[in-house]
């Protein structure tokens, strides 16, 4: 088992070791089209605009690949996407030879399992799209920011493995993630909760069974792919202690994972390149993906 933790405070640093459909008729010569995950229409729908609609664009490395691709979920509490976290992180990836995918996963009124779904559904696309799009289909990684962290988490520990004999080929391959990172992630249902994700995710009548299975410390097992998390010691609105969980838990089952704790920074910050400490967090990110071999071919 490997694991590292770095917790920064001041300046002590402790480690220890299918068809495509375009879902927007018009886009930018510079910007990918959108294609929709269920061309025909996805399951749960409640009408039929845009945000009825769960879609991926891809940001492909140029070249012959195959290269590594990750699915990236930006935040908004299960209320909305904030963008900051989409498209920037996509072009970072792409800067270490990483393909993306943005993922819009269906938010409020949307409760679950429709965002889960939505996840699940964009991994086996990807895997599904692997010799069209140039991606190693056993590297195929999720990556979360606050209430999209509770996706991308979802996603790493609810999982199966396809169905092989399916007469759609997306349907066929796992939709489980080869490596997942979290950033300043929503994880507990519990003490240390987000109320407006999950409010929004399980509605104001919770049932207490629902709430604790999606307290997602208590659903890592030791298939729960290599981890990733940072957070910030003083976030005001996610609490650091729902990636110290997540982290207890990764240990407990002897999953491998990094954990960087910053000192300072408010919540939902992305690259957070106007974060002194917590700005690093993309470089040592790099690092453990290039541990992972996602970073070459």
């Amino acid at each position: 088992m490997t694991f590292q933790i770095t917790v920064v405070v001041g300046l002590l640093m402790v480690l220890a070791s299918g068809t495509v459909f375009a879902a927007e008729s018009a886009a930018p010569a510079d910007k990918p089209q959108a294609v929709f995950l269920w061309p025909d229409g996805a399951p749960g729908a409640k009408g039929d605009t845009l945000e009825d609609k769960p879609r991926i664009t891809p940001y492909l490395v140029p070249g012959d690949g195959p290269n590594a691709c990750i699915v990236v979920c930006p935040g908004g509490g299960y209320g909305g996407r904030a963008a900051h976290e989409g498209e920037p992180v996509a072009r970072w990836l792409n800067t270490l030879g990483i393909s993306a995918v943005v993922l819009d996963y269906r938010v409020k009124p949307y409760q679950h399992p429709i965002p889960l779904g939505d996840a699940q559904r964009a991994i086996r696309f990807v895997r599904a799209k692997a010799a069209e799009w140039r991606i190693d289909p056993r590297r195929v990684g999720i990556l979360g920011f606050s209430a999209g962290g509770h996706v991308a988490a979802s996603a790493s520990t609810i999982f199966d493995a396809g169905n092989p004999n399916a007469s759609n080929p997306i349907d066929r391959p796992s939709c489980r993630p080869d490596a997942t990172i979290l950033c300043y992630p929503v994880i507990t249902f519990g003490e240390f909760r987000h109320d407006g994700s999950m409010v929004n995710l399980l509605g104001k009548d919770l049932d207490s069974k629902l709430r604790e299975s999606l307290s997602l410390e208590t659903r890592v097992t030791p298939q729960t792919p290599p981890t990733f998390l940072w957070h910030t010691s003083d976030d005001p609105a996610v609490p650091v202690e729902n990636s110290l969980l997540y982290a207890m838990a990764l240990r407990k089952n002897k999953v491998p994972f990094a954990l960087h704790i910053f000192p300072r920074g408010p919540h939902g910050i992305g690259l957070a390149a106007n974060v002194p400490e917590a700005r690093q967090w993309s470089a040592l990110c790099a690092e453990w993906l290039k541990g992972l071999g996602f970073t070459g071919k």
